[in-house]
């Protein structure tokens, strides 16, 4: 499933995600405002889509289909569970994106980390995109998932500027998980 437009990233010669499945995550219903997508969590979570889809990788995306927060509440629970778990066994790779508040605190993503779940029990490479060094108020469960699954945390402004290295770790960790089955 194609969900986004290729668009150009410099940087990338070489990085070809063709035959790869990303799955982007990221909160959905603690990010809608009263006047709209929490902005600066819908502008982090396009870019990672694009650069994704620029080097033909395939997205999957919640936020795409839910067109950000418009279209939610045309989803039941159980639609959104059986989608979301579909794509997470479909994908070679799962991106979270885990942006903080003006505070510095992670926002709620209550489905986020149900994902994560789901991502390290299936075996699923893991790259997680926030703000780093890591939010004070992430879990002891989020913080101390490297050390039960393969996850790659990678800065969240250094995605946004630099888009081809985000591409570049995508690329490692999702070929070899292509060439392995």
């Amino acid at each position: 499933m194609r969900d986004t437009t290729a668009v150009g990233v410099d940087g990338t010669e070489g990085v070809d995600l063709t035959g790869v499945s990303v799955f982007v995550g990221g909160p959905i219903q603690h990010a809608i405002r009263d006047d709209g997508f929490h902005q600066p969590l819908r502008h982090a979570i396009r870019d990672v889509i694009d650069a994704v889809a620029a080097v033909n990788g395939t997205v999957f995306s919640a936020h795409v289909a839910e067109k950000f927060g418009v279209d939610t509440a045309l989803f039941s629970p159980e639609q959104v569970s059986v989608r979301d778990f579909d794509w997470m066994r479909r994908c070679d790779v799962f991106v979270p994106v885990l942006p903080v508040d003006a505070a510095g605190e992670l926002m709620r993503t209550d489905g986020t980390h149900v994902e994560l779940g789901w991502a390290s029990a299936l075996g699923r490479p893991i790259v997680v995109v926030t703000p780093l060094p890591m939010a004070s108020n992430a879990s002891h469960l989020l913080r101390g998932l490297p050390s039960v699954a393969d996850v790659t945390v990678f800065d969240l402004a250094q995605a946004r500027a630099h888009p081809a290295e985000l591409l570049r770790v995508l690329d490692k960790v999702g070929r070899e998980v292509v060439m392995s089955e």
